[in-house]
Formats: C-alpha cells, sequence, structure tokens
C-alpha cells in the first residue's frame, strides 16, 4: 500500500490512526462543484460530535458556488484567502449557541464542543479525499449582519470545501506552503500533574 502524502512526511511519536495523521488543509481546489451526496455526509458527520449536555451548540451556513448564496458568503473572505478560496465547491461559517437551549445559562464549553464538530466534518472530508479548510480570515463583524447571525451566537470560523487541486493553480507564494505541516512535539504540549514549561 503507497503511503499518503503526509505519511511521508508527518511522523507520529506513537502509533495513531492514519485517518488523523492524513487530515491537512490544503489551498488549491480546483472549482468542481459537490453535489448533496458529496456535501451532506460531511454535515451528518459533525451532527454526531460530542457536547456538553448534548447541547449540539454547532450551526453551518454554507453557500454552494454558482448559486445566489455564494457572493454573500465570499465577500466576507480576506483579500488574502480570495485569491485560493474562490474555487472552493463551498464555503460555511461556523456559529456557536452560547447558551444551554434547556436553561438558556452560559453554555462555557459552545466553543469546544463547535471545535468537534468541526474535527469530524474535516476527518469525514479527508476520507472521502475532499478538501475543509478552515480559516478564521474574514470578517466575523459584517458575517453576522450579511447572514442576520442572532446576538446569541457565536461567530466561530469559516470553512472553504472542495476538490483538491493541483498547487500550481496557486501563486508562488502559496505553492510552497502548500504541503502536510509537523506538529510540536508531545512533550511540549502535555503536563502531567500541573502547568509547567
Amino acid at each position: 500500500m503507497q503511503e499518503s502524502e503526509s505519511e511521508t512526511t508527518r511522523k507520529p511519536t506513537y502509533p495513531i490512526n492514519p485517518l488523523i495523521l492524513n487530515r491537512w488543509s490544503p489551498r488549491s481546489m480546483t472549482g468542481e462543484e459537490l453535489g448533496d451526496a458529496d456535501i451532506m455526509p460531511l454535515f451528518e458527520a459533525a451532527r454526531w460530535a460530542p457536547s456538553s449536555f448534548n447541547n449540539q451548540p454547532w450551526r453551518f451556513i454554507y453557500a454552494k458556488r454558482n448559486t445566489e448564496h455564494w457572493d454573500r458568503l465570499f465577500n466576507l473572505l480576506a483579500d488574502a484567502n480570495k485569491i485560493w478560496a474562490k474555487n472552493a465547491a463551498l464555503l460555511v461559517v461556523v456559529i456557536s449557541r452560547k447558551n444551554f437551549e434547556y436553561n438558556e445559562k452560559p453554555a462555557r464549553t459552545h466553543q469546544f464542543d463547535a471545535g468537534s464538530a468541526w474535527v469530524n466534518l474535516a476527518l469525514e472530508a479527508s476520507s472521502k479525499g475532499i478538501v475543509a479548510h478552515g480559516m478564521q480570515g474574514f470578517d466575523y463583524e459584517k458575517s453576522r449582519t450579511a447572514l442576520g447571525i442572532p446576538v446569541d451566537f457565536e461567530v466561530m470560523a469559516m470553512i472553504a470545501i472542495g476538490k483538491k487541486g493541483s498547487k500550481e493553480n496557486l501563486p508562488s507564494e502559496l505553492q510552497e506552503k502548500e504541503k502536510p505541516t509537523d506538529r510540536k512535539p508531545l512533550k511540549e504540549i502535555i503536563m502531567e500533574g500541573t502547568f509547567h514549561k
């Protein structure tokens, strides 16, 4: 069995599921449309993420390319992201409800829970050879107005989704970045007992 691009550049300290190791965030996409048969399983995967009190605070506002909704989401992007995200098949704004539905008290883990839904979506996409690239480079305040997001939801992130394209489709400075990246050593992110550097 041939190693993936991630497996040749990423070496985990301990063995993990290849699905996790192989997930990364390419920018180059083909511009091809994706149908609901490709898109909806990504949201279905997100639906099954864990959350505090099973609150499921995440919501996804999406726009398919070549639809009346595309420009509304595309125009929220920072110029640097427009350069490559113009070839996505789908743009998604992720929002999260700040309070529990059952008692309207603050849900302290709503962001954590929305992140778990994003990871499920990203892993499902990766397992099917679809790019899912998360971004913070967009106008958070404008998105609230443009998309009619109520004040009880926090705008979290945007995602560009599409079929992976050749890195040659990107400007030269982005071509250099178009590869799986490494991670900090495990010893830098875990601490036994108490916080320490």
